[in-house]
């Protein structure tokens, strides 16, 4: 059986072979083995519309079934953003760094107790009869006030969970797939497929 993963991060698809590995006959592909990927205007208003977006084009593009996520950060102090903006926050020209420090920017010295964010994700798995799955879930945190650890992607060394005392960059990725927003979306998507398959 085959899913494929409708990213092109290597982050993202390492943590869905993760969550899914223990389905020995399942294999994950990436959307990088396919060729002339149509593009995919992410127009949602929401982070779950535009996965189910991204999930039904990439399942009809390929004929398989199709697992796809959209996710970010969402800032309280910052009015939400930078939303379903995250991915592209600043300019399409920022690296992830560049990113991180323009919210820190934004932030400045604002008090620890405003400072309360959290990731969102919502996963999506399309397939090929017109069944849809979906899973939103978030990870509550706090914008640290200068990045820290090297383990994560994005957004992950500027947000702080306190329970942890670590931004999650600073925890491996076992811990990570437990409490995260796509770990925990991903761990509710794999138990709603498996009452598919």
């Amino acid at each position: 059986m085959k899913i494929v993963a409708a990213s092109s991060n290597k982050n993202k698809i390492l943590e869905i072979k993760d969550k899914f590995s223990s389905i020995s006959e399942l294999e994950i592909i990436p959307l990088s083995e396919y060729g002339n990927i149509p593009e995919i205007i992410e127009d949602g208003d929401t982070f779950l519309e535009n996965a189910i977006k991204k999930a039904k084009v990439i399942r009809d593009y390929t004929g398989e079934i199709t697992i796809a996520d959209d996710s970010g950060l969402v800032v309280d102090f910052l009015n939400g953003e930078p939303g379903v903006y995250s991915a592209r926050y600043g300019g399409k020209n920022l690296t992830d760094i560049d990113r991180y420090n323009l919210i820190l920017e934004k932030m400045g010295d604002v008090e620890f107790d405003k400072r309360t964010a959290r990731f969102i994700c919502a996963i999506v798995i399309a397939f090929p009869n017109g069944k849809i799955i979906t899973a939103e879930e978030k990870c509550e945190g706090i914008i640290a006030y200068k990045p820290g650890g090297t383990m994560g992607f994005g957004y992950d060394p500027i947000f702080y969970l306190p329970e942890l005392k670590s931004t999650m960059a600073e925890i491996s990725l076992s811990e990570k797939n437990k409490i995260s927003h796509r770990g925990k979306a991903l761990e509710s998507a794999y138990k709603l497929f498996l009452d598919e398959v």
